[in-house]
């Protein structure tokens, strides 16, 4: 059975916060809860699907901000990279995200690293670690779907004026980790910035100048 994926526009900067289920085992995960997200939870309980990771694919508070109240819904781990959960979780981080309006980050239950992987029934989500946009940013990978959070937009890239950003680091994680992986890869952003809510990787290869103008 191919993976079960919801979507739904959250919070004031309309994060997108995918639900990715496995349907014959039952399992789900979600990948950057901006918010409660009535509509996927729903659908997670309508199911009857077991929550079994809450990922974050990095430590900007508009993708933290749902951690914990999926924590208290549902009792799964929240899962960053090492690196963001240091960074992000420094004091003067979380003073920025209060200020912003946001929950400050305090818990994550399994910091990762590049190339772990995460089970969800019968599938294997790869972790890709993509600093640049933040220094933990990740990708998140199964056959043939990438979430790439505020990496790679449709049409555009994530942005590297932000603390820890680094347009250096972006370009070299969009050719080393994003530009290898099959043209029919689908991507589901963390933005709807581009002509349409997801793509490809082979048409972000042709129309995307992050991935044309600068190789």
């Amino acid at each position: 059975m191919p993976l079960a994926i919801f979507s739904e526009k959250i919070g004031p900067l309309e994060i997108i916060t995918y639900l990715v289920a496995c349907t014959d085992k039952g399992e789900a995960l979600v990948v950057d809860p901006g918010g409660p997200a009535p509509a996927l939870l729903a659908r997670l309980r309508q199911e009857n699907w077991r929550l079994r990771w809450i990922v974050n694919t990095h430590g900007h508070a508009d993708h933290t901000a749902g951690n914990d109240h999926w924590v208290r819904e549902t009792g799964a781990p929240v899962v960053m990279h090492r690196l963001d959960w240091e960074f992000f979780s420094r004091p003067e981080m979380q003073a920025m995200a209060q200020a912003e309006g946001f929950p400050p980050l305090t818990r994550v239950d399994l910091p990762v690293e590049d190339g772990q992987s995460l089970h969800l029934g019968d599938w294997e989500a790869a972790v890709i670690h993509t600093p640049g946009h933040t220094p933990g940013s990740i990708c998140l990978a199964f056959p043939g779907h990438l979430f790439t959070g505020d990496t790679l937009f449709v049409e555009a890239a994530g942005r590297i004026d932000l603390p820890g950003g680094s347009l250096d680091s972006l370009i070299r994680s969009l050719q080393e980790k994003i530009m290898p992986l099959p043209d029919d890869t689908v991507i589901w952003p963390g933005h709807d910035y581009g002509g349409s809510p997801n793509s490809t990787l082979g048409q972000e290869k042709e129309n995307n100048p992050f991935l044309t103008d600068f190789f």
